[in-house]
């Protein structure tokens, strides 16, 4: 029974670290569209799209023709261009981080002169660290058996969850470094709010004490 359990709680686990994100959205002539997605470092991110043109005529979505194309801009979170380069209206793109943290993904289409603003719907898969590799050609390729495929799947988990795990020691020492600063400036604050309040009413003591003795009330 602990086995069992024991298994759960790591597919679980694996299931929350190693994602596949598939969606659609719509966008115009050369606008932007942006995801921002939190990545471990040395982490492999695979994205698999493709574009369809709106068609009025029959009122759906129809295969873009060859003159569309996609441009995909890459930024880590040093607002680093790791990637910049223009697709064709359907393949893909993958990168690999470098940097722990939030990665801004933007797509938009290149600008034709026929292309008049027409609408494009953009189906998008993002692959993120397990799902990214494609184990059944490395088998091809490395001639694996079925149990070496696996010993090198988990394997490949294993260091997924230790970047994972550095990951999100880096975002406690950001949160907590934030925090420390936010507390250290606030109780700066609240010291110069003292002076301030000693300094008027030492002041104000004094005007006081020297209106009396002007009027010769003291």
């Amino acid at each position: 029974m602990g086995n069992h359990s024991f298994h759960f709680l790591v597919f679980i686990v694996l299931q929350l670290i190693f994602t596949t994100q598939a969606l659609y959205f719509h966008i115009r002539e050369t606008e932007r569209k942006c995801f921002i997605e939190e990545i471990p470092d040395q982490t492999l991110v695979i994205g698999k799209y493709k574009v369809e043109l709106f068609d009025a005529a029959s009122n759906t979505y129809l295969p873009s023709t060859p003159g569309i194309g996609m441009h995909v801009e890459v930024k880590d979170p040093d607002e680093k261009i790791i990637l910049s380069k223009l697709y064709t209206s359907e393949g893909r793109f993958t990168f690999t981080s470098h940097t722990p943290g939030e990665h801004v993904i933007c797509l938009y289409s290149n600008s034709t002169a026929w292309f008049g603003g027409q609408q494009l719907r953009v189906h998008l898969d993002i692959d993120i660290g397990e799902h990214a590799v494609d184990y059944q050609q490395i088998s091809a390729k490395e001639k694996l058996t079925e149990l070496q495929l696996r010993v090198r799947q988990l394997i490949d988990q294993v260091e997924q969850i230790s970047k994972e795990q550095s990951y999100q020691r880096y975002r406690e020492e950001r949160f907590r470094a934030t925090s420390e600063s936010t507390n250290q400036r606030v109780l700066w604050w609240s010291i110069a709010q003292l002076l301030v309040l000693v300094i008027a009413g030492f002041w104000q003591m004094r005007h006081l004490k020297g209106f009396f003795e002007a009027k010769k009330l003291v």
